[in-house]
């Protein structure tokens, strides 16, 4: 029966050669292609890559921006404070035959290395840092992860940290903290008040003391507004000296 034969070698290529010879990399994926196991210089595609079965294989590589996060972390602060950090990074393959040769599985160490970079950052800054310079740190942690990455082939875009927990009781206690900044700088605020006031009457004192008529122009006006009020009593004030000179005069 030829036509059953030929039927049967028109399937086989079709569903079993065709497939594993020919392969078609879309335009975000690269082929990396190992020839009796060592590696071509760059990887192929996008478009038609043939591979030779049994002498070749094949590695496929996603070069799209990827988005991982990254799991709750447990840090100690660098004043001492307990907090739980998660955070984002993203990150995309710009060499993908150094992605696949130098570390096993590029996705898996990344993961672990933002891990270890968080706490390890993160741990020498105080909660307020953390809380208050939060795009800074994400700058330090994006650039370690990048310098570290590099030799996988792995280029690191950004890192942001999205949560930064802290316990009931440590937020009560930073209330307080908070509470008893304020009240300082409200007591050195009139502490300030009040020494710029004392230093002024000081001044006006002084220039009441070196100047007679000053005085008595201070004292009429302190007059008029005691004269206001009709139920006062107005007692004049005069010295003693221009009390006997008056008398004398008589």
């Amino acid at each position: 029966m030829p036509g059953l034969g030929f039927i049967g070698v028109l399937f086989f290529l079709l569903f079993v050669a065709i497939p594993a010879i020919v392969k078609i990399m879309r335009e975000y994926e690269r082929a990396v292609v190992f020839t009796l196991g060592r590696v071509a210089k760059r990887a192929m595609g996008p478009g038609i890559v043939i591979i030779i079965p049994i002498i070749q294989q094949m590695r496929k590589v996603d070069m799209r921006t990827l988005v991982h996060d990254v799991p709750t972390q447990d840090v100690i602060s660098q004043d001492n404070v307990s907090v739980k950090v998660n955070a984002v990074i993203y990150y995309r393959v710009v060499d993908a035959v150094r992605a696949v040769v130098q570390v096993e599985n590029y996705m898996a160490a990344t993961s672990q290395l933002a891990q270890t970079t968080l706490r390890s950052v993160l741990g020498k800054h105080d909660l307020d840092e953390m809380l208050q310079e939060r795009e800074k740190l994400n700058k330090d942690i994006q650039e370690i992860l990048d310098h570290q990455t590099e030799a996988w082939g792995i280029k690191v875009s950004n890192v942001e940290i999205k949560h930064v927990d802290v316990a009931p009781e440590m937020i009560r206690a930073i209330a307080k903290q908070a509470e008893a900044e304020r009240e300082r700088r409200a007591k050195i605020i009139s502490a300030d008040g009040e020494q710029q006031a004392a230093a002024k009457l000081s001044e006006a004192a002084n220039i009441l003391a070196t100047s007679p008529g000053a005085m008595e122009l201070r004292y009429l006006g302190a007059l008029q507004e005691i004269a206001s009020d009709r139920t006062n009593t107005i007692v004049f004030p005069f010295s003693i000296a221009d009390l006997a000179k008056t008398l004398a005069s008589r």
